[in-house]
């Protein structure tokens, strides 16, 4: 777990790949309890700590979540996250190039509780969900591409699901078409920048998470054309 940014309300984290933000019926310890620990002993705390958990990110996924450290940050922030206040942008590798190098995707999403997975849309179905994605292509290597995505909605495996829907799955995203896993149950995609104003001082905050240290992610930084 590394800190990339905290204040007296909030803490903002990079998860590492395999990570799950809060218990699961798996009983592995959550992100939520190492934040707990880290307060515990930075600021010598008795007792409980104060942790929220304002929004989720999949276990296989990696970068930025955002934790709350008082009752009325986490409020607001629920609520922020809730009515799409808070910019989220996402870095995507792909093995297959979209047609378009920049585009805007609309689909129509319903989750299926059972597999937890949810299914694409290209028209309107009773109980989907409006699902609505921006993403240009950043950078290129010999086999694989970049993609930064910016989220207008936020559905469940919303970015997994639409890009496998136009024929460009994420590397290692098994559950949605990938042709094989990643060595360590990862996919590739990370949670990249947050932008969003802060729910107690509204100021302007900006957080970027560093990609996993591994020789695909570094060669397309290398070739990010921005």
């Amino acid at each position: 777990m590394t800190v990339l940014y905290e204040d007296n309300h909030l803490v903002v984290v990079n998860k590492a790949p395999g990570e799950i933000v809060q218990g699961d019926k798996t009983g592995d310890k959550p992100l939520s309890e190492e934040v707990k620990e880290y307060l515990k002993v930075k600021y010598n705390k008795p007792g409980n700590v104060f942790c929220g958990v304002t929004h989720r990110l999949d276990r296989p996924t990696s970068g930025i979540v955002v934790f709350a450290k008082t009752s009325k940050a986490l409020s607001r922030l629920n609520a922020m996250f809730k009515n799409n206040e808070i910019d989220k942008t996402y870095w995507a590798v792909v093995k297959k190039l979209p047609e378009k190098t920049e585009a805007t995707l609309t689909h129509y999403l319903i989750k299926n509780e059972r597999t937890n997975k949810s299914t694409a849309y290209d028209v309107e179905k009773p109980n989907t969900k409006k699902s609505v994605l921006h993403y240009k292509v950043i950078g290129q290597s010999q086999n694989y591409n970049l993609l930064e995505v910016d989220l207008e909605t936020g559905r469940h495996h919303q970015i997994r699901c639409q890009l496998s829907k136009i024929g460009s799955p994420i590397k290692g995203d098994l559950k949605y078409g990938a042709e094989r896993s990643n060595p360590d149950g990862s996919i590739s995609l990370h949670a990249r920048k947050i932008a969003f104003i802060h729910p107690v001082s509204k100021e302007k905050i900006e957080v970027v998470a560093p990609t996993p240290d591994d020789v695909l992610w570094n060669a397309l930084i290398n070739t990010n054309v921005h």
